[in-house]
């Protein structure tokens, strides 16, 4: 345990934010025994222009132009930060030379920034965590010098055309100068290393409180209405995550079967076979605090990944509201789910799949409901961050080599 210290968070998603993130969930833990500054990226110039319409943006620029404070107090131990600054647009710079010029001038502005509030706060001796953002972090530990500067790994970003342009040499090098790196995937965790021998897996947490079966009062008319056995997925529902022929697949080969998609379609899925299999049903978007009511009628939930750059090192986060609810789970055999090996099915195959779920079916009892519940309500961002203390603890008694 690490407690009575000051932290600074950077990451990709602002605090402000409108959708969950890994960053704000381990902030709000860390604060419950240490003070955090948590700091809201900078706005770039491209972004002041596309998303000008934008109520959050419009509300940055304000607080710009001085109209609103940029340090709120949000909790007792835990301040959040909009910096005053403008940064410029550069990711997408082909030379190197170039882009770490700007990178660096970018780098000064955040700093100077964060120097501000750092002196507002008397914060001192702090460690700063970073959730991945590799480019505006970049020059952070020299600038900032921080007694522990960690690099948070959660997804496989170089992977995404964003970042490939300079991000796989950029992260790379990061890695290679942070104090620590972790990572919540083994497969993201076995990548750093490659850079940093200071490179652990520290596991995910999950707020999974909404999941639990004793509270689901009533089922949702539009699933209620649906035969047995159902064979669910909830979530996104983007190709470029989700490997739709395994769907189509169960769909046809097992029509006695109710294949139900709960999440937005991505226009792939919408002009898919899957519309017209009588069998699948699509029942669209849903608010977060009515997900359980509609797992709860699942017989086996479904994660049928596809297996790429993107989501080969991914935490699935969804995996552990399955098993909170005590889901037999069928998903793609991933790095990430060694984790899971012992609760979960794992495919390689559409084939795969078939048997699975034909497996999971006629094998579920209650024991293994509980353990599978007991096993998913162990990941909380409790022992997440412990696990991220532990590494602090280990790195700060043993010097780097």
């Amino acid at each position: 345990m690490i407690k009575n210290r000051d932290f600074i968070v950077i990451g990709l998603q602002a605090l402000d934010s409108r959708i969950g993130s890994n960053c704000i969930n381990i902030a709000h833990e860390i604060a419950r025994h240490n003070r955090v500054l948590y700091v809201n990226y900078p706005l770039d110039r491209l972004t002041k222009i596309r998303e000008k319409d934008d109520p959050l943006i419009q509300k940055r620029m304000r607080i710009n132009k001085g109209l609103e404070p940029d340090l709120i107090q949000v909790s007792e131990n835990m301040w959040n930060l909009y910096p005053k600054t403008t940064l410029e647009s550069i990711s997408q710079l082909p030379f190197d030379g170039l882009f770490d010029f700007f990178n660096k001038i970018n780098n000064k502005r955040f700093a100077r920034e964060i120097k501000k509030a750092v002196a507002k706060l008397g914060f001192h001796n702090y460690f700063i965590f970073n959730d991945s953002d590799m480019f505006r972090g970049f020059y952070l530990k020299e600038m900032l010098q921080p007694e522990l500067y960690i690099y948070y790994t959660r997804d496989n970003l170089i992977a995404v055309d964003f970042w490939k342009k300079q991000g796989i040499r950029i992260e790379a090098e990061l890695m290679r100068k942070s104090d620590l790196v972790v990572g919540n995937s083994t497969y993201l965790a076995d990548h750093a290393r490659k850079f940093n021998q200071h490179s652990y897996y520290v596991g995910q947490g999950c707020d999974v409180s909404l999941f639990d079966k004793n509270l689901i009062q009533k089922v949702p008319e539009d699933i209620a209405t649906i035969q047995k056995p159902i064979i669910g997925y909830i979530g996104a529902l983007f190709s470029l995550r989700l490997d739709i022929d395994v769907l189509v697949y169960l769909a046809k080969q097992r029509p006695q079967w109710q294949i139900v998609l709960v999440g937005p379609e991505d226009e792939a899925f919408k002009n898919s076979e899957l519309h017209q299999i009588s069998n699948v049903h699509f029942l669209g978007s849903k608010k977060m605090e009515e997900l359980p009511s509609y797992l709860f009628p699942f017989d086996v939930a479904l994660n049928p990944q596809k297996l790429n750059e993107v989501t080969i090192g991914n935490y699935p986060r969804k995996i552990d509201e399955y098993l909170a609810m005590g889901k037999p789970t069928v998903a793609t055999l991933t790095k990430a789910m060694d984790v899971f090996s012992e609760h979960t099915y794992l495919a390689e195959t559409k084939e795969d799949y078939l048997m699975l779920v034909e497996k999971a079916l006629s094998e579920n009892t209650p024991e293994l409901e509980a353990a599978r519940e007991n096993f998913a309500r162990a990941h909380t961002w409790e022992n997440n961050v412990k696990e991220i203390y532990d590494r602090m603890i280990f790195v700060m008694q043993k010097p780097l080599e």
